[in-house]
């Protein structure tokens, strides 16, 4: 049985766990990081990015000189494991422990391993920028706030999911990406999308094709909040002037470009939080799809629901 009741949703307040949060935020850059030198080259760089699991959410399997491991984000047991062929071997996380120590003891483990892997060991696309290994400034560890992000995290994952199940083209898997901290999913149209001017080789792979892209922030400094958003490239003309739900959400100007963005308080809120998480995800898509021109009655499989049906 599905569960939409928002009691089982916590407030999640950025303000009160901000501290645990960009601690987590580093510890994960640094696993990202391994994944990052360690598994093969995917399309869009989805090879970097982790997924959901029962306990908290995971690297895919990765090879580095002929050792086959994983690494996992256990939020249930507060513990980072690494996973090898008939081995596991646990990192307790802990209030107290910096960045610099989750850093070294990871590495220390890996090399116990036979796993020395090389990485750029300072953070990417946050306003942190102390490299890991000199790191003791963050080192907060709330175990209750992170069984709060733990659950919202679960939640939004099993809801991507569900939505993605309505789409036949081309998509992502939900995943995590680390150096944001969004737990993300994407539709694509199938057609190569135009080259864009001056972006980096990242940016270049990441929006080579036409995408609708949707997405969840935990909160951060300019949002005190978590929030689900979601972004059409190349942005149609017309995107801005196509409706959303629910009422709450609107779009938002980011540069020379838009979201769709509803805060998670009206979610959460809502006598069918999951219905209305899922009703803002299916009016962003449709706003896009109708905008940019998308072949969207190609893209319902034979067992999508009205729902998910676009309408326009």
């Amino acid at each position: 049985m599905t569960d939409t009741s928002s009691s089982k949703l916590p407030a999640l307040p950025y303000p009160a766990w901000s501290s645990t949060k960009d601690t987590l935020h580093l510890w994960t850059q640094i696993v990202g990081k391994v994944q990052l030198a360690a598994a093969p080259r995917r399309n869009h760089w989805w090879h970097t990015t982790l997924r959901v699991d029962e306990q908290g959410y995971t690297t895919g399997r990765m090879v580095h000189a002929g050792i086959s491991f994983r690494i996992a984000f256990d939020l249930v047991r507060h513990r980072v494991v690494v996973h090898t062929a008939g081995r596991e071997d646990a990192i307790p996380l802990r209030d107290g422990m910096s960045v610099a120590s989750f850093h070294d003891e990871l590495f220390a483990l890996l090399r116990e391993l036979g796993v020395d892997v090389a990485i750029k060991a300072e953070p990417y696309g946050v306003p942190m920028t102390t490299p890991f290994a000199d790191d003791i400034e963050h080192a907060s560890y709330d175990r209750a706030a992170v069984e709060d992000f733990h659950r919202a995290l679960t939640w939004v994952d099993g809801a991507f999911r569900e939505f993605q199940g309505w789409f036949s083209g081309k998509a992502s898997p939900v995943q995590l990406f680390w150096h944001s901290f969004d737990l993300a999913t994407a539709r694509f149209s199938g057609r190569a999308a135009p080259p864009m001017a001056g972006a980096d080789p990242v940016a270049r792979e990441a929006y080579s094709h036409e995408v609708i892209s949707f997405g969840w922030w935990p909160g951060d400094a300019a949002l005190d909040e978590p929030a689900f958003y979601s972004y059409t490239h190349p942005e149609p003309a017309r995107l801005t002037g196509q409706p959303l739900l629910p009422g709450d959400a609107a779009w938002t100007p980011t540069g020379t470009t838009h979201q769709a963005r509803v805060a998670w308080t009206p979610v959460r809120d809502a006598a069918d939080p999951r219905g209305t998480l899922l009703d803002f995800l299916q009016s962003a898509y449709e706003a896009g799809a109708v905008a940019a021109g998308w072949p969207y009655d190609e893209l319902h499989p034979d067992w999508c629901p009205e729902r998910g049906r676009v309408q326009r």
